[in-house]
């Protein structure tokens, strides 16, 4: 852990504020440098999904050539939410270093303690209702996924 690295992501999510953006920051190092940094860009850009996690993802990914972050380590100004936990999951850095916790992002009014409470409920059952709809060709995407040799795994 770089103490540097988090504070220097404290402060890409306070340089947010001060440009009218979200109070979140992130940041990429790999190696003892810092590949890439990013700052929530949700209202800036329309775009519910550019948490500070997920543009710094997307940032450090582009500058290492690979969709995964291996070897890397991400830092946070807080605690990453269910789509940002899921989203570092999936780019599968070697740790997470984050300041804030979510408790103090809800009282700033950032409260995503009913997403928790969402993915365990049945689909049917969410705020927003989600319905399985069964198709003969649903699973034609995963069979032409695992006939084609040449495939790249993740």
């Amino acid at each position: 852990m770089n103490p540097i690295f988090l504070k220097q992501a404290i402060e890409v999510a306070t340089s947010s504020v001060r440009r009218g953006g979200g109070p979140f920051g992130a940041l990429v190092a790999k190696d003892g440098a810092v590949v890439a940094t990013g700052a929530n860009q949700v209202t800036g850009t329309n775009d519910p999904t550019a948490h500070a996690e997920v543009v710094v993802i997307r940032e450090a990914c582009k500058a290492l050539g690979s969709f995964q972050l291996s070897g890397c380590d991400l830092y946070s100004s807080c605690e990453p939410c269910p789509m940002c936990l899921g989203a570092i999951y999936w780019a599968r850095p070697a740790r997470v270093f984050f300041a804030a916790t979510h408790q103090q992002a809800s009282q700033a009014g950032f409260d995503d303690s009913f997403i928790y409470r969402q993915i365990e409920l049945p689909t049917e059952s969410r705020a927003i209702p989600m319905f399985r709809v069964e198709d003969p060709d649903a699973n034609a995407p995963f069979a032409a996924w695992l006939a084609k040799i040449d495939r790249t795994g993740y």
